[in-house]
């Protein structure tokens, strides 16, 4: 499968969370941030989620919706987001199918080793389905600031 390009249109998934299954599709005329992390209570991931939720109202001054996705079951999901207060929505892929569609599912190294993982790896999602902006090989610490600026850009364009 080719690389996601900007412009492109974004796969369609639906993905479970704590509450209800979540569909791309069915958000259509709003902005999406998918985030793909790997793990949930690990210490960059956390710092991701914790930033996101607290920018959440300034997202949502620009019609963005928050969706992270990780490999978690959606009870894990739950404990991470009660023991950090997370307001953003938590999708749980633990079959890899959306992270697979996204490229955010592959061969990694670490310390001389290779292995398949989830490659921190985040899409704007403009309010037409079209990716507007990927980021790849994300460093957690002031990424969602990032991000922010780039939906202000999007809205002012």
């Amino acid at each position: 499968m080719a690389e996601l390009q900007i412009g492109d249109k974004a796969p369609d998934f639906t993905n479970a969370t704590e509450s209800q299954d979540f569909t791309l599709s069915e958000h259509k005329g709003k902005n999406i941030v998918l985030f793909f992390y790997p793990k949930d209570d690990t210490p960059g991931c956390t710092v991701e989620n914790i930033d996101f939720t607290a920018l959440l109202p300034e997202f949502e001054k620009h019609n963005t919706v928050l969706v992270g996705c990780s490999a978690d079951p959606v009870a894990k999901h739950a404990k991470f987001r009660a023991k950090h207060d997370l307001k953003i929505i938590l999708l749980s892929d633990e079959e890899h199918q959306t992270m697979e569609a996204y490229g955010a599912w592959g061969e990694k190294k670490m310390y001389g080793k290779t292995f398949m993982g989830i490659k921190r790896t985040t899409f704007l999602i403009d309010e037409n389905g079209n990716i507007a902006h990927i980021w790849r090989n994300v460093r957690a610490k002031g990424h969602a600031e990032k991000v922010l600026e780039k939906v202000v850009e999007l809205k002012n364009d």
